[in-house]
C-alpha cells in the first residue's frame, strides 16, 4: 500500500493487519501472527476483547465528546476506580503516556515553586530512560538518538545512572534545585531493565528525607503488566505521582497522571488541561479494561505466565553462548544477546511471531497480552527459541 503521503517517521515491517482476535493478528493476505508485543504493551487484554468492544460501541452510540468545561460522569467513575486500585488520591486524564509525563513534570515544577520556593526547579531522571517525545519528556528521556536534531532541549533535568541509589542521593544532597525524582520502575525501551528489589524503597526514603516528589513512570509497566496493577506495589510504597497510559485503554488513546498527598492539590483550574483528555469514549473503554483486569485476576495471570515463559526460555536456551541474559517481571520479558540482532524482529514475523528488538539492537523484547493462554505461551517460547538458535548458527530462516 503506498505511503507517500505519510511523513517518513517509522521503519515499518512489510505487513498490514486486517483484524485481531485474542493473542492473534491476521494480515490482509489471511496470514495469522501471535502478537507477543501487544502494540508495545497497549493491548493487554488482547484484540477485540468483548468487554472493551461492547463499552466502545455502547458509549459511541450515546456520546463521544463534550468538553472538560462540563462534568463527565464516565471520567469520574474511572478516576474513582484508578484511585482505588492505586492508593492515589486524584487523577488528571490526557491522551498518551507522553502527555501524562508532561503533566507530572509540570506538577513537579509547580511544586518546586509553590512549596519549596525554588526559582529554577530541577528533576533527577535516569540514564537510558524513555518518557516520551514532547519537548519536555524528550529532554527527560535518556536516549541521545531520540534527542538528536531537536536541540535546544528543555533545561531542568539532572541525570543519574539507573539503579544507582547513591548517585541519586549525592545529586539530591548537593543540588539545591532538585524538586523530584522521576523514574521508570522497570525501564522498557532500553531493554526491560529491572532494578534491585529495594531500589524504589530507597528512592522513596530519599524523597521523604528531602521533601522531594517521587514520580513513577508506569506508562509501560502499569495496568497489570508487571504482575501487580502497578509495579510499585511489589515494593509496598506509594509514589507522590504515577503516570500511566498504553494498557489503560487497550488501544483507545488515554493517559493518566495520578497524585497523592502533598502532590494531589498542586494542579488547579487554569494550571493545566486537555481538550480530549478523559472524554466519555476513552473513559468507557478504560473502565472496561480496569474492571476486566480486576475481575479476571489478570495481574496474577501475568505473574504465572511470566514464570512459565521465563522457565521455558531458560530451559530451551540454557548454556547458549550467544545469550547474555533472560529476564522479566510479569509480562515484561527480555532475552539479551551478546551481539546485535535487530533483524530478529523481521525474522520472527516470517515465523508468525510479533516482537521487537530494542536496547541497542541486543534485546528481544516481548510484551504479550495478559490474556495469553498456556499453549500460546509455549508456542512463543518454542518458536522464538528455535529462531534464535537458527539465527545464531547463521542458517537461513524459512517460512
Amino acid at each position: 500500500m503506498p505511503q507517500d503521503s505519510l511523513m517518513n517517521t517509522y521503519n515499518r515491517l512489510s505487513v498490514a493487519f486486517e483484524h485481531g482476535e485474542g493473542s492473534w493478528l491476521f494480515d490482509t493476505d489471511g496470514n495469522k501472527y501471535l502478537d507477543a508485543l501487544s502494540g508495545i504493551a497497549v493491548c493487554g487484554l488482547g484484540h477485540s476483547h468483548p468487554a472493551v468492544t461492547h463499552a466502545i460501541c455502547d458509549q459511541a452510540s450515546k456520546l463521544i465528546h463534550t468538553s472538560n468545561l462540563y462534568t463527565i460522569p464516565r471520567q469520574q467513575e474511572l478516576a474513582k476506580r484508578l484511585t482505588q486500585v492505586s492508593g492515589m488520591e486524584s487523577v488528571f486524564f490526557c491522551n498518551s503516556g507522553a502527555e501524562a509525563n508532561e503533566a507530572a513534570i509540570k506538577l513537579a515544577r509547580r511544586y518546586g515553586h509553590q512549596v519549596l520556593n525554588i526559582e529554577n526547579p530541577s528533576i533527577i531522571v535516569m540514564d537510558n530512560a524513555f518518557h516520551g517525545r514532547t519537548m519536555a519528556t524528550l529532554s527527560a528521556t535518556g536516549n541521545r538518538g531520540a534527542q538528536a536534531g531537536f536541540e535546544p532541549l528543555v533545561s531542568g533535568f539532572v541525570r543519574a545512572p539507573f539503579d544507582d541509589v547513591e548517585a541519586v542521593r549525592n545529586i539530591a544532597e548537593n543540588n539545591p534545585n532538585i524538586v523530584a525524582v522521576m523514574v521508570e520502575p522497570i525501564q522498557g525501551e532500553s531493554g526491560i531493565r529491572i532494578p534491585a528489589d529495594d531500589y524504589l524503597n530507597q528512592l522513596r526514603d530519599i524523597c521523604n528525607e528531602r521533601n522531594l516528589l517521587l514520580i513513577l513512570d508506569e506508562v509501560q509497566s502499569g495496568n497489570g503488566r508487571s504482575g501487580k496493577y502497578f509495579a510499585y506495589q511489589h515494593n509496598n510504597i506509594l509514589p507522590d505521582v504515577v503516570t500511566t497510559a498504553k494498557g489503560l485503554g487497550n488501544g483507545m488513546p488515554i493517559g493518566a497522571c495520578l497524585a497523592q498527598g502533598k502532590a494531589a492539590g498542586i494542579l488547579v483550574p487554569g494550571s493545566h488541561g486537555s481538550t480530549y483528555g478523559g472524554n466519555p469514549l476513552a473513559c468507557a473503554a478504560a473502565l472496561a479494561v480496569v474492571d476486566t483486569i480486576i475481575e479476571e485476576k489478570l495481574c496474577d495471570r501475568a505473574a504465572s505466565l511470566s514464570e512459565r515463559i521465563l522457565a521455558g526460555f531458560r530451559q530451551e536456551l540454557k548454556d547458549a553462548p550467544y545469550i547474555s541474559d533472560i529476564r522479566g517481571k510479569g509480562l515484561l520479558l527480555a532475552i539479551e544477546l551478546n551481539e546485535a540482532g535487530a533483524e530478529l524482529a523481521v525474522l520472527a514475523k516470517v515465523k508468525g511471531i510479533l516482537l521487537n528488538v530494542t536496547g541497542g539492537g541486543k534485546v528481544i523484547r516481548m510484551l504479550p497480552p495478559l490474556t495469553m493462554t498456556d499453549s500460546e505461551a509455549d508456542l512463543l517460547v518454542n518458536t522464538v527459541s528455535r529462531l534464535i538458535k537458527v539465527y545464531a548458527a547463521d542458517e537461513p530462516v524459512t517460512q
